[in-house]
C-alpha cells in the first residue's frame, strides 16, 4: 500500500505488537506525532524529558521482556536521549529509538536543531540508521526490531528526516529479515558443552557465576533447575538479582565490590567458575590477576566478543543461554550433588564468620532496615527499581528477590536519574505489581519532573528517598580514601520533598521512625498515586563489605563488629 513515511512508522509499531511508546514531540518528528494522534492501537506516554523517555522504555523492557520504544525529536531532543541509549547499550536492553531529523536538504548546513544523531549514537547503540528514502522505512524498522531483540540485545536508533516522514511510498512489512553480516549464533557447540560438563563433574569446588544475560534470555528457571540438579552453589551479579530466589539454599548472594564476604571468598577459593551470561566486569572481578586465580573458567554467552575479553575462558560456549542450559540439563546426570557437600559447608562457614548484616546503633533509621522492611511488607508483590548510589547497593544486598525481572537498575553505566522514569515504565508493563523506586536525595532531583508524567498517566510509583543529605557513595569514598575531605558532596540544602511531590499532584511523607515508615508505605500503597516517602537515615552509614577499586576480592573492607555493652 502507498502511505506516508510517518504512517509507516505507526504501521510498523502496530505490526510489532507494541502497546506502549514513550516520547516527546518536536518540529522534526511532527508528522509522526500527527499520525500518533490518529491511531488507537498503542498508548503514547508523554514524559517531561527525553532522557526520561528512554529510561522509561528501558524499565518497560526490563519488566516485560519486550522491545521498548521511544520517539523523540532532533537536536537537543536527541542529545538529551543519549544517556539513555548508552545506559541501554551497557546493560543489553532491547530498544528501538526513533528520532526526527531536519529535512534532507538541510543536513550538513547547521540548520536549526540539526545534530549528527547517527554519528553521536554510533558508539552507544547496537546499530543505527539514517533513512533517506521512505521506500526503505518498512525494511529498516523491521530490521531494527529484529536486531534489538536478537543475539545480545541492545538499543537500535532510527533517524528519519522530516521530509522522509512526508514522502509517499509503497509499504510492505511482510518481509523476511536477512542480514548477511549479522547472524547471531544461538546454538552452543555440543562438544564444548560436553567438555564443560565433564569439567564440572571433576571439579571439587565449582561455582556458578550468574549474570544479567540469564534474565535477558528468559532462562532463569532453566538455570535454577540446573543448579538444583547439580547441587553447586551460585553467586549473582548486580544485574542477575532474582535469577535465584533469596531463600534458595544454593544462593550465596551477590558478589563483587559490594558483594558479601561469603560470595567473594567462594569466588576466590573455587576451582571452576561456571560463568553464565556475565561480563566479568571490573566491579565483579576486582584485581584481574587475583580473580579466581586457581580456577578453570567456563563462559557461556550469546556475544562472542564478551568471551575471554577480560578473563580467559578454558571452555568458551557461544550461544543463547536458554539453548545451552537445556543441553547442559540433558547431561547433568553425571554430576552428583553429594560431591560438593564439604564445599557447601565451607561457604556456609564463610557466611557464619562474616554474615551480611548491619548495626542498628543510631537514633536515625538505617537505610538497610528500610529496604528489608519493604521486602517484609511487600515481598513478591513489588517490582524494585533503583537509582545509582549507596541506596542501589543496599537494595541489591537486602531486598528478598523471588523472581527474574523483579529488579530493575542501571548497572554498566551507573546512571543517576534512572530509577524514577524506569519505575514508571515498569508500572506500565506490570500494572498489577507495586512499583517501588529506591532512590537517594541526589538521584531523585535528576528526573523529578517526571512527577508530572506519573500523575497525568496514573503511574503510581512509590519513590522511597533514603535521605542522608549527601551524595552518599562519593562521600563514602571521600571518607575512606580522601581523608574525609567531603568535596562538594554535602546536600544539606534541599527542597521540601513532601511539598515538591504535592505541588505536582502526588503525595509526600517525611519519616523519622519505623512506625512512621510503616504507616507511610501502607498509606501510599492504598492511595495508589505517585508518592515521595522521604526517610531521614543515618548520614554517615557506609555500604559494607567493600572491595577497594583495583583490590582483590578476598581483601574486603568489612563491617566492624558491634562492641559489647559492659
Amino acid at each position: 500500500m502507498q502511505i506516508s513515511g510517518a504512517q509507516m512508522v505507526i504501521e510498523a509499531l502496530i505490526a510489532e505488537g507494541v502497546n506502549t511508546v514513550f516520547g516527546y514531540p518536536g518540529g522534526a518528528i511532527m508528522n509522526v506525532y500527527d499520525e500518533i494522534y490518529k491511531q488507537h492501537d498503542f498508548k503514547h506516554i508523554l514524559t517531561r524529558h527525553e532522557q526520561a523517555a528512554i529510561h522509561a522504555a528501558e524499565g518497560y523492557s526490563k519488566a516485560s521482556g519486550k522491545v521498548g520504544v521511544s520517539i523523540i525529536t532532533s537536536g537537543p531532543g536527541f542529545t538529551n536521549a543519549v544517556t539513555g541509549l548508552a545506559d541501554a547499550y551497557m546493560d543489553s536492553i532491547p530498544l528501538v529509538v526513533i528520532s526526527g531529523q531536519v529535512p534532507m536538504s538541510l543536513i550538513g548546513t547547521d540548520a536549526f536543531q540539526e545534530i549528527d544523531a547517527v554519528g553521536i549514537s554510533r558508539p552507544c547503540t547496537k546499530h543505527n540508521y539514517l533513512v533517506t528514502d521512505a521506500k526503505d522505512l518498512g525494511r529498516v524498522l523491521k530490521e531494527a526490531f529484529y536486531i534489538a531483540r536478537s543475539g545480545r540485545p541492545g538499543p537500535v536508533h532510527v533517524d528519519i528526516p522530516k521530509d522522509v516522514t512526508a514522502q509517499i511510498a509503497e509499504f510492505n512489512y511482510d518481509i523476511e529479515v536477512d542480514l548477511e553480516t549479522y547472524k547471531p549464533h544461538t546454538k552452543g557447540n555440543p562438544r564444548q558443552i560436553k567438555k564443560a560438563m565433564e569439567a564440572i563433574s571433576k571439579a571439587k569446588r565449582p561455582l556458578f557465576y550468574l549474570g544479567g544475560g540469564i534474565v535477558n534470555s528468559n532462562a532463569a528457571y532453566e538455570v535454577r533447575d540446573l543448579i538444583h540438579r547439580t547441587g553447586i552453589p551460585a553467586v549473582e551479579t548486580l544485574m542477575a538479582r532474582g535469577v535465584l530466589s533469596h531463600d534458595d539454599e544454593l544462593l550465596i548472594s551477590m558478589l563483587g565490590m559490594h558483594g558479601s564476604y561469603a560470595a567473594n571468598m567462594a569466588m576466590s577459593e573455587t576451582d571452576l567458575v561456571i560463568g553464565i551470561g556475565a561480563r566479568f566486569d571490573d566491579r565483579v572481578t576486582g584485581k584481574l590477576s587475583e580473580f579466581a586465580k586457581n580456577a578453570g573458567v567456563i563462559h557461556v554467552d550469546i556475544d562472542p566478543a564478551s568471551i575471554s575479553k577480560l578473563v580467559n575462558a578454558d571452555y568458551p560456549i557461544v550461544g543463547d543461554i536458554k539453548n545451552v542450559i537445556d543441553e547442559m540439563l540433558e547431561l547433568s546426570s553425571q554430576i552428583h550433588p553429594e560431591n560438593y557437600e564439604s564445599w557447601r559447608e565451607t561457604i556456609n562457614n564463610f557466611d557464619r564468620v562474616h554474615p551480611l548484616i548491619f548495626h542498628e546503633d543510631t537514633d536515625r533509621l538505617k537505610p538497610q532496615w528500610v529496604v528489608k522492611r519493604v521486602g517484609e511488607l511487600l515481598g513478591d508483590s513489588a517490582n524494585i527499581s533503583t537509582d545509582v548510589g549507596q541506596h542501589q547497593m543496599w537494595a541489591a544486598q537486602f531486598y528478598p528477590f523471588t523472581r527474574p525481572r523483579q529488579w530493575i537498575t542501571s548497572g554498566g553505566l551507573g546512571t543517576m536519574g534512572f530509577g524514577f522514569p524506569a519505575a514508571m515504565g515498569v508500572k506500565a508493563a506490570s500494572p498489577d505489581k507495586t512499583s517501588i523506586n529506591f532512590t537517594g536525595d541526589g538521584s531523585i532531583l535528576m528526573n523529578c519532573q517526571e512527577l508530572m508524567t506519573a500523575v497525568e498517566q496514573k503511574l503510581p510509583v512509590i519513590n522511597i528517598i533514603l535521605n542522608n543529605n549527601f551524595l552518599g557513595m562519593v562521600r563514602q569514598w571521600q571518607t575512606l580514601f580522601y581523608d574525609k575531605r567531603h568535596s562538594e558532596t554535602d546536600l544539606s540544602v534541599q527542597p521540601d520533598f513532601v511539598k515538591l511531590s504535592e505541588a505536582f499532584g502526588g503525595i509526600g511523607y517525611r519519616v523519622h521512625t519505623k512506625e512512621e515508615f510503616d504507616a507511610a508505605l501502607k498509606d501510599a500503597v492504598e492511595k495508589n498515586i505517585v508518592a515521595f516517602i522521604e526517610v531521614l537515615v543515618e548520614r554517615f552509614e557506609n555500604v559494607m563489605p567493600m572491595v577497594p577499586s583495583g583490590g582483590s576480592l578476598f581483601n574486603m573492607m568489612l563491617l566492624e563488629k558491634k562492641k559489647e555493652k559492659k
